[in-house]
């Protein structure tokens, strides 16, 4: 092919090249490529799939269902180019040498590869909070640039001599030329010997244009960097004065809470009380945190104005004093239905209107003392999902993460409270307390739960004295979900399908529960979804473990189109607000709010009645803020006091401690079997990391199985369905159009005829 048709094939190429790499940076490419395996069988073909910045790799298609052979991160990748067909990637150590068929395949997946690698560079970017630990001196800085500008000077000196010597040199040939066309040629060995000296021309006048294109990038360079050197100096001053701010205003946070735990506790009802609450920097669960009295500032909802909030009694100017909804409320605070006349614990006594019928057990062995390396683990692991990291059990708690899951249940009481309410918005209230309330186990909870093994399955049996039963099952393994479903006689079934997806930043830990959460009434058919926060630990490497709920929560009523905006508002040292706080507007279904909701998440929530509502004066932001004036807040939920001896249990509650208490009749995949767990129960924590490995292996050897059978049937034609979990189907849900797992019934029916000769051996 001559040169001209190499361009033009190249050219043909460009278009769907750009929309391959354009599919590559926003969604998914896939495609066979060739992966060099080792020098018995060479290179093998694969399927491969790039996503989110992330390269996968299969033996076949259908391996995409259950198997993974191997993920590389581009983000931290280096791509690199052999030949005309081949790809070199390497990242942390690993290296895949792959080919394409051709070379205008080969050119389709680096520009995809290439796009996707700085698209996951920049989402790393905004996701780190480390904004760089090591500051170079600006002496260095500057230093550095000028070293620079001095290599380009001098590269542009040899490019001036290059120039030279190609106008002398073109000179010359031109010249030549011209004595040529004197001769006595042949007609057609004139024109050829005048296009050849055209072409000198351009050359010489094009080499010419690119030495002053050049010359004119360094006086750029110049004058920008010394804009760059000022900008940059400036942010470094900036930077130096924020944490030393920092640093100062931790310190005055330790010292005035070492004063405020010195000091005598102060009640809320003492007339004298706001007074003091001004001069704390951490006021007690049950007072206002703001410092005007009259009104509270709540953050801007998204897509919705910042409000305030005053409530209205008899002696407003009295009360407005005392009463704030922002956290939890100071004023005095109302249960939902004052005719029932119940105290701040009211859930106490729901909780006790059936006495059980067996005493659960009441504490687990206390945790062993166990030291451990910590950063030795985990250094190796800064951006690999955490699921896939290999840990010891000294990092975990004695319960799998289905029965985690199943802690969301510990205030069922506010659903079977829901189910009794006439007014879809007062329900909305409870539903969104329930929410809410299903983090409150969480704040001292920062150890990791197991990973349950594919086909593990944990139920609740709590009919007799609740009136509900819960199974969850692991449905996926990679990625690890699991799916959930929770029937209630008294009114209401939920069920939920949880991806967790989490990733280690080196200084915390970010934990993203993906997948919606339903919840349906059955009298009135109202049907409420919504989904979980993102959850932080923080301190990983340095400093105590503390764990932060942050986001929005939405939940929508899609009977009746009623929402309810939650906002988990992430911890600040600048912020004046009590720590852990969450606000909330329950609006109809044309948008107008009608209650506001108020609290923290790991102590209770309150919502209050709007009365009126106005357009206030312009914020801080220049927007203009909403007054909604209300009725007394009124209780929704409280969080119950831990169980004696806690600190030593894991910090469990008192639903969390009877999780993992054996019982007879349950499902031979239940997590109370998992024998590493029971052994790290048991505080014998050597025999349960071996343990641990054991089953690990044993779960590999299984997708080992799998994986064969699955390429023995594509080499043969059939089709092979894969893994299918046991007690639950994928449907395509009718109000939200998600394909999520739901149970299918016939567990507990199992369970009653103890025939549980379906169910695989998975421990």
């Amino acid at each position: 092919m001559s040169e001209q048709g190499k361009g033009s094939a190249s050219a043909s190429a460009a278009a769907p090249l750009v929309a391959a790499a354009a599919a590559a940076g926003s969604d998914t490419y896939k495609g066979w490529l060739f992966k060099w395996t080792n020098y018995l069988k060479g290179y093998q073909r694969r399927w491969f799939v790039l996503s989110n910045g992330l390269l996968s790799y299969y033996r076949t298609q259908a391996e995409m269902a259950h198997t993974c052979r191997g993920t590389i991160n581009l983000a931290t990748a280096h791509i690199d180019t052999e030949d005309a067909c081949n790809i070199v990637l390497s990242s942390s150590g690993r290296t895949y040498h792959l080919k394409a068929s051709t070379e205008v395949e080969r050119q389709r997946w680096i520009t995809a590869l290439e796009l996707a690698k700085a698209k996951a560079i920049r989402m790393m970017n905004d996701q780190s909070d480390d904004s760089g630990d090591e500051e170079p001196a600006s002496q260095s800085d500057r230093t550095e640039i000028q070293g620079t500008l001095k290599i380009l000077v001098s590269k542009l000196d040899d490019l001036s001599t290059c120039n030279d010597l190609i106008a002398k040199h073109g000179a010359a040939l031109q010249r030549s030329l011209s004595e040529l066309e004197g001769l006595k040629v042949p007609v057609e060995g004139g024109e050829k010997i005048k296009a050849v000296n055209e072409r000198a021309t351009l050359f010489r006048i094009t080499s010419n244009a690119m030495i002053n294109a050049c010359r004119d990038f360094l006086d750029l360079a110049e004058t920008h960097s010394r804009r760059w050197q000022r900008a940059l100096q400036y942010e470094r001053e900036q930077r130096t004065h924020l944490e030393e701010t920092i640093e100062q205003l931790a310190k005055q946070h330790n010292s005035l809470e070492r004063a405020w735990r010195a000091a005598p506790t102060l009640s809320s009802s003492t007339p004298s009380a706001p007074a003091d609450k001004k001069g704390s920097e951490r006021p007690l669960k049950g007072e206002a945190s703001d410092e005007d009295e009259d009104t509270e500032y709540f953050d801007a909802m998204e897509e919705s104005p910042a409000f305030i909030t005053v409530t209205a009694t008899d002696n407003t100017q009295h009360r407005r004093s005392q009463s704030s909804l922002s956290g939890a409320s100071g004023g005095n605070s109302y249960d939902w239905n004052q005719d029932d006349h119940m105290s701040p614990s009211y859930n106490d006594v729901s909780g006790k209107e059936l006495q059980p019928r067996r005493q659960r057990r009441t504490r687990v062995p206390d945790k062993p003392n166990y030291s451990l390396n910590l950063w030795s683990i985990m250094k190796n692991c800064i951006g690999k999902e955490l699921s896939k990291i290999p840990m010891p059990v000294n990092f975990n708690e004695p319960l799998s993460m289905l029965q985690r899951l199943t802690e969301d249940l510990e205030y069922h009481e506010l659903l079977d409270k829901a189910a009794r309410c006439d007014s879809s918005l007062e329900q909305m209230c409870l539903v969104a307390a329930f929410s809410v309330s299903s983090y409150s186990t969480t704040i001292h909870r920062t150890a990791k739960p197991f990973n349950p093994l594919l086909g593990e399955t944990y139920e609740l049996d709590r009919l007799e004295e609740f009136g509900y039963r819960s199974l969850c099952e692991q449905v996926s393994h990679h990625p690890p979900a699991a799916a959930h479903h929770v029937i209630s006689q008294r009114g209401w079934t939920l069920w939920q399908e949880i991806t967790i997806a989490s990733k280690f930043r080196g200084k915390y830990l970010s934990i993203m529960p993906l997948g919606a959460i339903h919840l349906q009434f059955h009298s009135s058919g109202n049907h409420y979804v919504w989904r979980k926060v993102t959850s932080t630990v923080h301190n990983i490497i340095v400093g105590k473990l503390w764990i932060d709920q942050s986001g929005d929560i939405e939940i929508v009523n899609h009977r009746t189109k009623e929402t309810c905006q939650l906002k988990f508002s992430p911890y600040s040292y600048f912020s004046r607000d009590v720590p852990r706080k969450v606000t909330g507007v329950v609006a109809d279904c044309v948008g107008q709010a009608h209650y506001i909701l108020s609290g923290t998440w790991d102590e209770k929530m309150e919502s209050a009645k709007i009365i009126q509502s106005s357009r206030g004066g312009s914020g801080t932001e220049g927007k203009q803020k909403t007054i909604y004036q209300t009725l007394p807040p009124k209780l929704l939920w409280k969080k119950y006091s831990l169980p004696e001896n806690a600190e030593n249990m894991y910090y469990f509650s008192a639903l969390a401690l009877t999780l993992n208490e054996p019982e007879d009749g349950v499902g031979v995949t239940d997590s109370r079997l998992r024998p590493d767990q029971r052994l790290m129960e048991d505080g014998r924590w050597d025999e349960a990391n071996s343990e641990k490995q054991r089953l690990e292996e044993k779960q590999r050897a299984v997708r080992r199985r799998r994986e064969a059978e699955a390429s023995d049937a594509l080499d043969e034609g059939r089709e092979y369905e894969g893994y299918q979990p046991l007690w639950f189907q994928q449907r395509r849900d009718s109000v939200t159009g998600e394909t999520n797992f739901v149970y299918k019934g016939g567990y507990w029916e199992a369970k009653d005829r103890q025939d549980w000769t379906m169910c695989p051996n998975i421990f």
